[in-house]
């Protein structure tokens, strides 16, 4: 079976395609094509809350390059989710009527909740890191979500609207940081030996940074080196000093803050970074859903 996911971000849009083997009694996936164009809806919609007639033009054609491809790869079937920026748009629901209308491609916009639903369907059918109680951070452009699994059930998850691309476009309402911030201390940081797991774009390019081996944790204070030796370089210099695509020289600062802000505010020195992020998530759930109806 070939099941495909796509994944519309408030930085990113991406397209992964997975062939599904069934093996005795494990379930393999076995990725085919991952490809990512960086629209960066974001920009538009979290200072002018909507989505600009280029964007549109361009998210259309992404969606039409996506279709291709999928016909392609025999994707046998696909979800399509869109998050925040899509969320927050107020144009949003218009340009996926148009989408559907002209390519026939039916997408979702999820909630932040779902979205972290989604993310930890990686968590249940992988069991990525051992321990007893793990939390699952992924920070995006438009909102971060945060869940707390105690003996691999779900015991704390929310949802905030703090992401690199609202940073950038203006400070976040006091309110929503001090709603964080609260969460954090009032319901992670009483709890004792929990692993930190993220994900998002961001925190993989920080772990490549960092030389840690895989299945290693990377250190708070590596964090805070990386982010103090990008926030004062120009986005042309974070690219040639680190290798980085202009989209994520943009947006790795903020997110430094944001991962460090979760391991102060939790009492936390440390986060495993394991390869994987919503597509991933949106392919396994959509796998488990179909299981359940053949």
């Amino acid at each position: 079976m070939i099941i495909a996911a796509i994944d519309i971000g408030s930085n990113a849009a991406r397209l992964l395609i997975n062939k599904v083997i069934r093996r005795d009694n494990e379930t393999l996936f076995s990725k085919l094509n991952l490809l990512r164009i960086p629209l960066k809806l974001g920009f538009d919609v979290f200072k002018n809350q909507t989505i600009s007639e280029e964007k549109t033009e361009m998210f259309i054609q992404t969606m039409s390059i996506f279709q291709d491809l999928m016909k392609l790869y025999q994707v046998d079937h696909y979800r399509a989710c869109a998050t925040s920026a899509m969320r927050d748009a107020s144009n949003g629901k218009e340009i996926l009527k148009t989408v559907k209308k002209e390519l026939g491609i039916e997408i979702e916009i999820i909630s932040g909740l779902e979205e972290a639903e989604i993310l930890n369907e990686n968590h249940k059918s992988a069991n990525l890191i051992s321990g007893e109680k793990q939390l699952f951070v992924d920070v995006g452009g438009g909102s971060t979500e945060i869940t707390l699994y105690i003996k691999n059930e779900v015991v704390e998850k929310e949802s905030f609207n703090v992401g690199t691309i609202r940073m950038i476009n203006g400070p976040i309402p006091d309110e929503e940081w001090e709603r964080f911030k609260s969460f954090m201390k009032s319901k992670i940081k009483p709890i004792k030996g929990i692993q930190v797991i993220g994900s998002g774009g961001n925190i993989n390019k920080v772990f490549s940074l960092s030389k840690t081996k895989e299945g290693k944790a990377v250190p708070a204070h590596f964090l805070k080196f990386i982010h103090k030796e990008l926030e004062p370089l120009s986005i042309s210099k974070r690219m040639k000093r680190y290798n980085l695509r202009e989209d994520r020289a943009t947006v790795i600062v903020p997110a430094m803050q944001i991962f460090q802000s979760v391991l102060k505010w939790g009492g936390l020195d440390e986060i495993y970074v394991p390869k994987i992020g919503l597509a991933d998530g949106i392919v396994k759930k959509l796998y488990i859903d179909l299981s359940k109806t053949s």
